[in-house]
């Protein structure tokens, strides 16, 4: 999110960043793959790469220089941007591999080829050059990788990117964030949330505060409630070992749903700098009300036990639709409806303000539907406004409509992938897009009371909307999306696309 722009031939580009040593750890595994190297190419097609930067990967094997830059380029080959269609020569030539692991009692070869690294770059770039750690690894892995940091000396002015999910269960998160804090400083730690790097998230803040039309109605004198939906058609055959022991509630609530909720309930920060936008989410997660198991659904669809990888007993929820209140004088009684699983009928990832019908309108009956706001949070991202309109001809007769605008529509837009604008920021130095240890405490601390006292799965037939107790958390408006009519319970829905973002990044593999 990094703002700050110089003239170019004419051209507003945004500085370089500066000299960049940047280590890959588990590079050669899934995430790296799907996500983090397809970005990386993204950004030198894109010149926005460091002047002069090298990328160390790093994993168990012994994998040679060149056997790694043949492992990139195939990996580029399947998920894109195509080798050919970039910078590919000059790219590879900055791709270093350091094999033997990384751990407290041996660092591997991973201190000789940083060294050798910052030897090879230009003058004495290489010893002014920022060192960055991107953990593309398990979990499981993060707190041995971050006590080896501090053991071998690699912490000290360091960045260091951990992916989600950072913690998973209240008192793992609270041990991980100690150790963390042991090593690093907060300032030093960006925690990937990839729905914060989506241009859609992005342009919710222009939205309210650059357009009165919607800033004045951002609030609960206008909006009635707040649906944000990720229903997704996949399952999670490619990782059904990491998502049974997940599930829904923990894989995407408590990460991705809350961080938009954040952002469509924080007050005006008092500037766009990185630590008042952090501010202002974590004061809406500090006031979100601890969820009742009253509030929440969980769902398993049908077949999810036959899967190779889940115990054929396991109760893990693919599915889960929660009611969160937000106590704040702005939203105060307005719900915000959240939902998202596995298996379902639709492909959308969206955040639609639902607004009030007028009181006491001179029109009479007023249709149900039209009142809403929805930001499109995939790909490119988009606006539609619904509207209740006259209906064309000599009768005045009522109906509903809606405008669209996608965001790559934008004249002079260029969107970028979610992983792409999120490591642009990293190499920038800008938290503004990543979460905070004190806003993930909160968040954990609004879903302990349903980890504690979790409500029972229930089944749904694959190509529906979920179970049917969902049904009820939005009241009499229903879900904007497989409401009423749309619905199809026998789970003969059709299976939508990919769930991607662009740059080869599908959800296939992460959420």
């Amino acid at each position: 999110m990094a703002s700050t722009t110089q003239q170019q031939g004419g051209e507003q580009r945004p500085p370089r960043p500066d000299p960049t040593v940047f280590v890959l750890y588990g590079a050669t595994g899934d995430l790296a793959r799907r996500m983090v190297l397809p970005a990386f190419y993204d950004l030198a097609c894109r010149g926005l790469m460091p002047e002069d930067w090298r990328l160390v990967g790093n994993g168990r094997g012994d994998v040679a220089h060149e056997d790694f830059r043949g492992h990139v380029h195939d990996v580029l080959e399947e998920f894109g941007p195509h080798p050919d269609d970039g910078p590919w020569e000059e790219f590879s030539k900055r791709l270093l591999f350091a094999g033997g692991g990384f751990k407290t009692d041996d660092p591997g070869s991973l201190l000789d080829v940083i060294a050798s690294a910052r030897s090879e770059m230009d003058g004495d770039t290489g010893q002014r050059a920022q060192l960055v750690h991107y953990l593309a690894i398990p979990p499981v892995a993060f707190r041995e990788t971050t006590r080896a940091l501090g053991e071998h000396d690699l912490a000290k002015g360091a960045t260091v990117v951990y992916e989600k999910p950072f913690g998973t269960s209240p008192d793992d998160f609270r041990g991980l964030d100690e150790l963390v804090h042991e090593v690093l400083d907060e300032e030093q730690v960006f925690r990937i949330d990839h729905f914060l790097g989506k241009e859609g998230t992005q342009d919710l803040h222009v939205l309210r505060f650059g357009n009165t039309l919607f800033g004045r109605a951002w609030g609960r004198d206008v909006v009635e409630q707040v649906q944000i939906d990720v229903p997704e058609p996949l399952d999670v055959a490619d990782r059904a070992e990491f998502y049974d022991a997940t599930g829904a509630l923990l894989d995407m609530l408590v990460t991705h749903l809350m961080q938009v909720t954040a952002e469509v309930a924080m007050e005006p920060p008092t500037s766009f700098s990185p630590q008042d936008l952090q501010t202002a989410r974590e004061a809406v997660l500090a006031a979100v009300r601890p969820l009742s198991r009253d509030d929440v659904v969980l769902g398993q669809f049908d077949g999810y036990t036959d899967i190779d990888g889940v115990a054929d007993d396991s109760t893990t929820d693919t599915f889960v639709a929660a009611r969160l209140w937000v106590d704040t004088d702005r939203w105060h009684g307005v719900p915000f409806l959240l939902r998202t699983g596995k298996r379902l009928a639709g492909d959308a990832q969206r955040v639609s303000l639902v607004l009030r019908r007028p009181e006491d309108s001179p029109l009479g009956d007023l249709p149900e539907e039209g009142n809403v706001l929805t930001v499109d949070l995939k790909g490119a991202g988009g606006l539609e406004v619904g509207m209740v309109l006259k209906t064309p001809g000599p009768e005045l007769a009522l109906t509903t409509s809606s405008a669209h605008l996608s965001l790559s529509d934008v004249d002079g837009g260029d969107p970028l992938p979610p992983y792409v604008a999120l490591l642009h920021d990293v190499l920038h130095g800008d938290r503004s897009l990543f979460t905070s240890s004190d806003g993930l405490a909160s968040a954990w601390s609004v879903v302990q009371p349903v980890l504690e006292d979790r409500p029972d799965v229930q089944p749904y037939a694959p190509g529906s909307w979920g179970p049917q107790a969902a049904d009820t958390l939005p009241g009499p408006r229903g879900w904007l999306l497989g409401g009423r009519g749309d619905d199809d319970r026998d789970g003969d829905g059709g299976e939508g696309g990919d769930g991607g973002d662009g740059a080869g990044q599908g959800s296939g593999s992460r959420s």
